[in-house]
């Protein structure tokens, strides 16, 4: 049997940024781990990497499922922070969509959520993450309402 040649086209200006990109975590990030051990920490409980809807392909870095609040911790790359977002200088007819459509969907996601009667907090990966926890618990015990 005959193997088909590799595409000579990628997302990636090179294989070594091919190979970095390939090796980002979607969960369990530096970030994400922070803010879970704060706020397992102060004593709250939580489903990781959890879809607080089943027929919705969303899923929440961390979910109270009894207080109906989804959590999303977002890369500053991956999600075009104000902040911190800078656009790549290769390859900026694929990035510059691939971001935008990435901010569309947590947009939606966020919409999507809301209106089933979930609270939906959004942080950024560069925020600290006790300031992070001390709002999740907040909205959690508070039920954020």
């Amino acid at each position: 049997m005959s193997q088909e040649p590799e595409s000579t086209s990628s997302w990636a200006s090179t294989p070594a940024i091919r190979k970095t990109m390939l090796g980002n975590r979607s969960r369990d990030t530096a970030p994400e781990l922070l803010v879970r051990r704060a706020v397992h920490a102060m004593g709250l409980r939580y489903r990781v990497a959890f879809r607080p809807e089943p027929d919705l392909r969303r899923t929440a870095d961390l979910v109270f499922t009894r207080a109906h609040v989804a959590v999303f911790i977002d890369g500053c790359y991956w999600h075009g922070c104000p902040e911190h977002y800078i656009e790549p200088k290769r390859n900026v007819d694929y990035w510059r969509p691939k971001i935008a459509r990435n901010r569309a969907r947590d947009e939606e996601t966020t919409a999507a959520l809301t209106e089933r009667g979930w609270r939906v907090l959004r942080f950024w990966s560069h925020e600290d993450p006790i300031t992070v926890a001390a709002e999740i618990r907040r909205a959690v015990l508070g039920n954020g309402q």
